[in-house]
């Protein structure tokens, strides 16, 4: 069984995605098989392997970023499902349709989990600049996830007045687009130094969190590949 839809992979446009606003991104259905999904919404990893991250200082005076973490690593204990997903995602298709679309030679990905209870939020920012993207997988459903309890990233155009070094709020952008967050759908955005992005305060019943699955692609520069070669970590990982 595949978990990526390999062929709505290969439909994707690297010229339709450069070109959207405010910046490259794109929040597609279906990059998922049906099955596939499904069997990863159901053996999701449990809470109680993650770590709580909520109060955490940030740059440039940000609110913290409030959630339960869990970075991947090999060995983690993980349902067969999810150990296969994470293959494909380190295999050559998935790693050649992010080349294709960022226009990179070279990249290295990093993947880890996200659950966000109620009352949380991540503030607007923009990514460090060792990343060169996001593709950020949602898998809260209609079964267990009312829309108006929000969870939505939420894209921001701040049509050039601030510094990625700063803290502004939703309400001071000039304009915001939500992503569709439920079901099998996800979000890919490249990282600029305008690519602000954040999910407003989430508001679901004790019980329930906001789940996420997100894949961090980073740059790989001719420095760090030598680096590689001489078992020397990246710099910024």
């Amino acid at each position: 069984m595949n978990y990526l839809n390999f062929p709505a992979l290969e439909a994707i446009s690297p010229q339709s995605f450069q070109e959207a606003k405010p910046y490259p991104w794109m929040n597609p259905s279906g990059f998922l098989t049906d099955e596939g999904y499904q069997r990863l919404v159901e053996t999701l990893p449990d809470v109680s392997m993650f770590a709580k991250r909520f109060g955490v200082k940030r740059a440039h005076g940000q609110q913290s970023h409030d959630r339960y973490t869990l970075d991947y690593r090999q060995g983690l204990s993980l349902s067969p499902h999810w150990d296969q997903f994470l293959a494909e995602l380190q295999g050559k298709p998935y790693s050649n349709f992010l080349k294709r679309l960022f226009g990179v030679k070279s990249l290295e990905l990093n993947f880890h989990w996200h659950y966000t209870p109620n009352g949380c939020s991540v503030s607007p920012h923009c990514d460090a600049q060792h990343k060169l993207g996001s593709h950020i997988f949602y898998f809260n459903t209609k079964e267990d996830w009312d829309p108006t309890w929000g969870g939505e990233t939420v894209i921001l155009d701040d049509q050039g007045q601030f510094s990625r070094k700063s803290a502004p709020s939703f309400e001071d952008f000039p304009q915001s687009l939500a992503s569709t967050a439920i079901g099998n759908f996800s979000l890919l955005f490249q990282r600029l130094d305008k690519s602000w992005h954040g999910v407003r305060p989430v508001q679901c019943p004790e019980g329930h969190m906001r789940k996420v699955f997100i894949v961090v692609i980073n740059r790989l520069s001719l420095l760090d590949r030598i680096q590689r070669v001489l078992g020397k970590r990246p710099k910024g990982y």
